[in-house]
């Protein structure tokens, strides 16, 4: 036999017994039925009869005497602090005092109940119909707010639930149906939509899968093709390495015979000079003009195998620096010129494409007494000693060119500091005079290590 109350949990105080059978503390089902006033019928909290009128209330003397039993007999247990609602928690509707937690919420009496409140829905038949959820503290929302009943009802024309009073009211003649059938219709379309999404995905997935997998066979084969193109460039360099190495072994052969072949002829030369015997001497000397010939045919054919070179108007392809000398000769009195110039500038017998009459080519006339520089038909007096021997200097990617007189010593004639656009050519102009003159001639020579004023 149980001598607690259903509503406060607690050993029954003034307890009372309600027409249903049921026991209460007399202050408990008061404040109960005071609440109920205010929008339904009183009922009993357990097996939800209602009662009209209100019944009224006596104390029950024989609970009361049996319940002062137990409190001194020690039976009465306290409940544990974990089964109390917290602040997070939702709380029993029908618990007075300390509240315990809500084990479920019923949609259809729209109130949360602890185990021991909840336990009348599960022994009433009546109540065992209702709609029982995991606790909610929501449960005013189902609650009409105009007619303070449950709504179960949903209404499609103006997309709301209401309860079964608005039919009958402000939504009279609007398409309705049950909230649950709407709920049911409204899930399967929600379904329906997230199979469709799924399969989307899936779609999404395969098609990037495709996507990556392809994109890694375009990178593996741009990646084979760059390692085999670096492979031919590094095999075509090391060819042309091979090459180029190759020819200048065997010019430096060729180098090392003529040097040997000099030195050999020189040994004789000096040898046949002290010689003392007069006869041995006029024998030998034959063999000079031969010596001569040979040693000017070797100094060209070391320069062609440089450069090719045509000194009647260019010579010589510069990139970065080049430094000649250039021999002149002018005992008939007449004017050399002494240029560099653009292989466009290439038209003969046209007064245009002379040395310093265009913007292709740079000219020092070199006169008896003086020099002149020639460009884009300018003419610039250049003061300084006249020299028989003139050394042009190149710098072609730092755009300068210097012309020096040469003797012991290497001495500044006149700079230029321009851009060169295209790659530049040695020239070598003569006046008309100069040509009569059987002694007049001009030479390219490698330039000798001299210092600089």
């Amino acid at each position: 036999m149980k001598f607690s109350c259903s509503i406060c949990l607690d050993l029954l105080k003034d307890p009372v017994t309600i027409p249903c059978g049921h026991s209460y503390c007399m202050n408990c089902i008061k404040c109960h039925w005071d609440e109920e006033e205010q929008r339904r019928i009183p009922s009993c909290p357990q097996c939800r009869k209602e009662f009209i009128p209100k019944p009224g209330l006596e104390k029950s003397i024989m609970l009361a005497e049996l319940v002062e039993e137990l409190k001194k007999t020690g039976l009465q247990a306290a409940p544990a602090d974990h089964c109390y609602a917290g602040p997070e928690d939702v709380a029993c509707d029908v618990c007075t005092g300390r509240k315990r937690k809500a084990v479920k919420s019923c949609l259809s009496c729209s109130a949360s109940y602890c185990q021991d409140h909840l336990q009348p829905h599960y022994d009433v038949p009546e109540l065992k119909k209702h709609k029982l959820v995991d606790p909610s503290k929501n449960l005013k929302e189902n609650i009409c707010s105009r007619h303070d009943e449950v709504m179960k009802i949903f209404c499609r024309t103006d997309q709301q639930c209401i309860c079964y009073l608005c039919t009958m009211d402000e939504h009279k003649g609007h398409e309705t149906v049950p909230a649950a059938a709407e709920r049911d219709e409204k899930q399967k379309k929600l379904q329906k939509y997230v199979k469709l999404l799924q399969q989307e995905v899936e779609v999404i997935n395969r098609s990037a899968d495709k996507t990556v997998e392809d994109s890694e066979k375009i990178f593996t084969e741009l990646i084979r093709l760059l390692q085999k193109r670096s492979s031919d460039v590094k095999q075509q360099i090391r060819s042309q390495q091979e090459t180029e190495v190759s020819r200048v072994k065997d010019v430096q052969e060729k180098l090392e015979q003529e040097i040997t072949e000099l030195k050999r002829k020189d040994a004789e030369l000096e040898q046949l000079s002290i010689t003392e015997d007069h006869n041995q001497f006029l024998l030998n000397y034959p063999s000079l003009p031969a010596l001569r010939e040979s040693t000017h045919s070797s100094r060209v054919k070391i320069q062609e195998d440089e450069e090719s070179e045509d000194e009647e108007s260019e010579d010589e392809e510069s990139e970065d620096e080049e430094t000649e000398d250039e021999e002149s000769e002018d005992e008939e009195g007449g004017r050399v010129y002494i240029a560099v110039s653009y292989k466009s500038n290439r038209k003969r017998w046209s007064e245009e494409c002379q040395f310093g009459s265009n913007d292709k080519s740079w000219s020092l006339c070199c006169g008896r007494k003086s020099y002149t520089f020639h460009h884009n038909k300018v003419k610039t007096p250049v003061p300084g000693p006249v020299s028989s021997r003139i050394g042009v200097y190149l710098d072609h990617r730092a755009g300068i060119l210097c012309f020096y007189s040469v003797s012991e010593t290497m001495t500044l004639i006149y700079r230029v500091q321009t851009t060169f656009t295209q790659p530049l050519h040695a020239g070598i102009g003569f006046d008309p005079s100069i040509f009569a003159s059987s002694q007049c001639f001009s030479e390219f020579i490698q330039l000798k290590q001299l210092s600089v004023s």
